[in-house]
């Protein structure tokens, strides 16, 4: 993947005034053709040691980039599942705050209902003392007998009424119940899971960094380190491009024009780096870099579209979103991507996580604003806190 063509480049240049110095050397002191057959032999050896050393190190380091990029694919898999998870489990536990709640005002209701019915039974039984029959032979008064008829029917319906709505809330307290002990189980079950998923994110944590002092080792020199990233701007700028060729236009997305000054920072943090300021050598920075407390929600600064979501050498887990009318911006360094490539999202949803990808050993958000392909100040269109 990366090959240090300009160690090479200087390697073979200085190998080539060596051999020239000795040949020189040899010519004043009128050494034999073989002896400088020889030390040009020796010299050629030396440089092909050199250049095989070069070749192995590029090897190496490729082989170290494919084993990070898998290594925080996994971090970035394992922390979007604990991040679905908190969800499932605020969702259940305010669900079994619901249910308890119903479960207390249908206990409380059972309890109104059985009290009503006993009273109901009661003035039955102090009523039962009437005997139809004997009112009718005794020629009691007929409008009595009605009167008495009447409250009787009164009563049975009252009662009835009673005994069907207690039922009906017992067999409410039993749905609740059921539903209670459903939603503690897939509590318990997701609580479960997210330790599982804790643990698993510990140990792909402790790999990623093994993997990653190994790869710091292969970067020996400032000159290196300059040359992976100049390496590391140009993948960027292809993506962004490829990414700009494929967003297509949409009447809906109006830009960030109208917005300057006036957008939130994707996340809460402290500026490290600003646009402009000196990276390494004459490399600059084309965003922002915003130190920020790992798996921290990052935020959508504007509604858009969703036009790439994947890992970047040197930029980790990135996510770019196309605003429309040239716009668009760029979050890099994710633990974890919230959004896919194609999603529609909205101003101040969250879209990732706060992370170390891309070679970080400290977590932190990059974030570029783009207008047709050129990276512009974010300070321009995020307001100052």
């Amino acid at each position: 993947m990366i090959v240090s063509t300009l160690r090479v480049y200087k390697a073979s240049i200085v190998a080539g005034f060596l051999l020239l110095s000795i040949m020189l050397s040899f010519a004043v002191q009128g050494k034999s053709l073989e002896e400088r057959r020889s030390a040009l032999k020796s010299i050629q050896a030396q440089i092909s040691q050199q250049r095989q050393a070069l070749n192995d190190t590029s090897k190496q380091r490729k082989k170290l980039l494919s084993l990070l990029k898998h290594d925080e694919q996994a971090i970035a898999k394992a922390a979007k599942k604990i991040n679905q998870l908190k969800g499932q489990l605020a969702a259940s536990k305010k669900k079994l705050q619901q249910l308890n709640q119903e479960s207390l005002r249908l206990e409380k209701l059972e309890a109104s209902q059985q009290k009503t019915l006993a009273k109901q039974l009661s003035s039955a039984y102090l009523a039962g003392n009437h005997d139809y029959t004997k009112m009718l032979l005794n020629q009691q008064n007929p409008s009595t007998i009605e009167r008495m008829l009447t409250y009787y029917q009164y009563l049975n319906k009252a009662r009835m009424k009673a005994l069907t709505q207690l039922k009906e809330t017992q067999s409410d307290i039993k749905a609740v119940t059921q539903s209670t002990i459903e939603t503690q189980n897939k509590l318990n079950a997701a609580v479960l899971e997210q330790q599982k998923q804790a643990k698993k994110l510990s140990d792909e944590k402790a790999q990623r960094q093994k993997t990653q002092v190994q790869l710091q080792r292969t970067l020996t020199s400032k000159n290196e380190a300059l040359e992976q990233l100049q390496i590391e701007e140009a993948s960027l700028k292809r993506i962004v491009k490829q990414a700009l060729e494929s967003a297509k236009d949409n009447p809906q997305l109006v830009g960030l024009s109208s917005y300057r000054g006036k957008l939130a920072w994707p996340t809460r943090g402290r500026i490290r780096n600003s646009f402009g300021s000196s990276r390494s050598g004459r490399v600059k920075w084309k965003g922002i870099s915003m130190s920020a407390p790992e798996g921290q929600n990052v935020y959508a600064i504007a509604d858009g579209k969703v036009i790439y979501a994947d890992w970047l050498k040197g930029f980790g887990m990135v996510i770019v979103i196309d605003h429309g009318r040239g716009y668009m911006s760029l979050y890099g360094h994710a633990q974890a991507l919230l959004r896919s490539s194609g999603d529609i999202v909205r101003k101040r949803e969250p879209i990732a996580l706060v992370g170390l990808s891309g070679g970080l050993s400290h977590p932190s958000l990059y974030f570029e604003i783009r207008h047709k392909g050129q990276a512009v100040d974010p300070a321009k269109y995020c307001r100052r806190k």
